[in-house]
């Protein structure tokens, strides 16, 4: 386990930009020239609910640095079931990891999930690179597509592995912007595809929290049997708004969360 949580996630935001590479300049064209204004709001984490590689081991290396669980989500439709660890330290950047029930899934789908997780070292869960270690076995095309066919989610972790699904960039402590629709418009203006799954701006100032999203770089991939292009990564921003108690909320809204997971759709 890391020691360091500010080295974990510089490590996790390297292997984003490998995969990534929109997201360097979503940051540059943001952020301040006076000071580094692009603030994590959180990052997002995918697996799958099987013993070895759970969200609650996924979740261990948070807890181990301090991480404390403070809420859970029930995605039905996708099959998903999420929690969210936030840092005493509230710069720090919050943390939401997801799993698939396999239980509610295909027979074809859990047992090809299950051969791949099969083949993860069972000291690979604890070492301090899992979370951004990428995916420890091969699948081919067809794998891949008949996957996708019934769960992107799955799909998606199968090409991908371990790594953070986004980075979200927290439209609270931006200099040169005010409001999400302000960064979306910038966005749109430099080219960048936005997620409209649910409207380009996911939640409201009633539920204390806005959220909208780039659709993923599509980039290439190896599969056993030779590279294709699919979508990797994506960037969040998210503007958070305050209580009736004078405290920013810092949980996450469902229903958002729900449509935020489809920047990764193919298109």
């Amino acid at each position: 386990m890391h020691t360091d949580v500010k080295a974990l996630f510089e490590n996790l935001w390297q292997n984003y930009l490998s995969v990534t590479p929109s997201a360097k300049q979503v940051h540059q064209l943001l952020g301040s020239s006076q000071q580094d204004d692009v603030i994590n709001d959180h990052i997002a984490l995918r697996t799958f609910n099987l013993p070895k590689v759970s969200l609650e081991k996924l979740a261990a290396h948070f807890l181990a640095l301090g991480y404390k669980e403070c809420g859970e989500y029930h995605f039905a439709a996708k099959k998903l079931y999420a929690k969210h660890f936030e840092h005493a330290d509230s710069t720090l950047p919050k943390v939401f990891i997801s799993e698939l029930l396999l239980e509610q899934c295909s027979p074809s789908l859990k047992a090809t999930i299950e051969s791949l997780v099969a083949q993860i070292p069972e000291d690979a869960v604890t070492a301090d690179n899992f979370l951004y270690s990428g995916s420890h076995w091969q699948v081919d095309r067809a794998t891949y597509e008949s996957l996708l066919a019934e769960s992107e989610y799955a799909a998606w972790v199968a090409a991908w592995g371990y790594r953070a699904n986004h980075f979200t960039v927290s439209v609270n402590y931006l200099q040169n912007f005010s409001s999400l629709e302000q960064v979306n418009d910038a966005l749109k203006t430099a080219g960048f595809l936005l997620n409209t799954s649910g409207g380009e701006i996911k939640g409201t100032p009633e539920v204390y929290l806005e959220q909208s999203s780039t659709l993923a770089d599509i980039v290439p991939v190896a599969f056993s049997d030779g590279n294709a292009h699919i979508p990797s990564c994506f960037y969040e921003f998210a503007r958070r708004y305050t209580l009736p108690n004078g405290a920013l909320y810092t949980g996450f809204v469902a229903a958002s969360a729900d449509k935020i997971f489809e920047s990764t759709n193919a298109r």
